[in-house]
Order: C-alpha cells, then structure tokens, then sequence
C-alpha cells in the first residue's frame, strides 16, 4: 500500500478507512471498544474520536452522539466512516480540543481515549504525535480532561477512558478520587506498558 493512501481498520463487522495523520486504532482504541456500554437514547461524548470507531460503535448502540478531535484530518476521516457504517446522519461531529467544542454541555457518558506517552519530541506537533504524546510525564492531557470532567457529566453521569503507567496512573486515580467520583478498572499488560481502563460514574 502506497504511502499517503488511507488504510483499513476493522471492528467486529464494522470497517474503517484510516487517513494519513489519523491515529489508526490499535490496543488502547480496542480495549475501550470492548468494555464500551452505551444505552439507546443516552447522550454521549467522545473526545479525540480520530476515525470514529468509538463513536460509530455508540452510535450504531442507539446514542445520541457528538464526537470531536483537535485534528481536522481526524475529523473529516471519521465523518467519511460515519457514512461508510450507516450513521452519516447519528454523530455530530465537531473541531476542538478537549471539551471546547461543547461549551456547558452536560453527558451521560463521556468516551476518551487520551494522549498519555511521554513527549519524545520526535512526534510533537505532528498530528500523530498530538494524538499520541502528553507531554513532557504524560499528564498535559488527561490532567486538565479530568478537571473539567464533572461539569460535563449529568448525575449518576459515566466516563470510560485510559490511563497507562507512563502518565502517573495512581496518582490520575487519586485525583478522581478528590472530584468524586466511584470507579473500577481493568488492566491490560502490553509488551512495554500497562494500560488501565477506567470506568468511572458521577455521585447521584
């Protein structure tokens, strides 16, 4: 396959087209994907959605779905994805990091897959390197996602994301520990890393 051309990525019977500068799925995207719980009618928000595998996996659950990436690529590559797997017209796709494209707006479930290696600088700047690195301990991400988290999640509200052991897990737990939250995890050992899922849900 030529360099430049978009590439196939599977999930269960859903394909996908992966443009270049796109995050392609792999374990971390994988691992979410099979612990995703998604109940028709919810409203959900996936940060960072890449080529929309999650998103198009809540949507096709009955959600009602927006789905953002600071990547433009990343974004139009997963509205093409949306239209590929039937759900063209069941995601509102939108531009910006974090929770910016949202403003105010309060979810039943958020879905994020964070960028948490280290900063090598090989990668920063790079699309694929943004999507990837979090800065220089791997917390530049997910640190400021979980501050703003409770003020995007209603009550008895839900977020799935990851942690790893390079971007301070224990102390990522802690911290949501402070804002309140209960959650549960599941571990995966890779061959470099550890990866946590975390399932986490708002106080009633």
């Amino acid at each position: 396959m030529k360099s430049g051309e978009n590439k196939p990525a599977f999930y269960g019977d859903l394909k996908f087209m992966v443009a270049p500068g796109v995050y392609a799925p792999a374990e971390d995207t994988f691992l979410i994907a099979d612990n995703l719980d998604v109940r028709a009618g919810e409203e959900v928000l996936e940060i960072g959605t890449g080529c929309g595998i999650l998103a198009i996996s809540a949507a096709k659950a009955g959600a009602k779905v927006v789905a953002t990436d600071s990547n433009p690529a990343a974004v139009a590559c997963a509205k093409e994805n949306a239209k590929l797997n039937g759900v063209g017209g069941k995601i509102d796709f939108r531009l910006g990091n974090l929770f910016e494209p949202v403003a105010w707006k309060a979810f039943d479930l958020v879905i994020f897959n964070p960028p948490y290696l280290p900063a090598s600088g090989e990668l920063e700047g790079d699309s694929i390197g943004l999507a990837c690195e979090g800065g220089r301990d791997g917390t530049a991400v997910i640190s400021p996602f979980l501050k703003s988290l409770p003020r995007h999640l209603r009550k008895g509200g839900r977020a799935i994301f990851l942690l790893s052991s390079f971007s301070k897990s224990d102390e990522c737990l802690k911290e949501l520990s402070r804002l309140g939250f209960e959650f549960e995890t599941k571990k995966e050992k890779l061959s470099f890393e550890e990866l946590v899922l975390v399932k986490a849900r708002m106080a009633e």
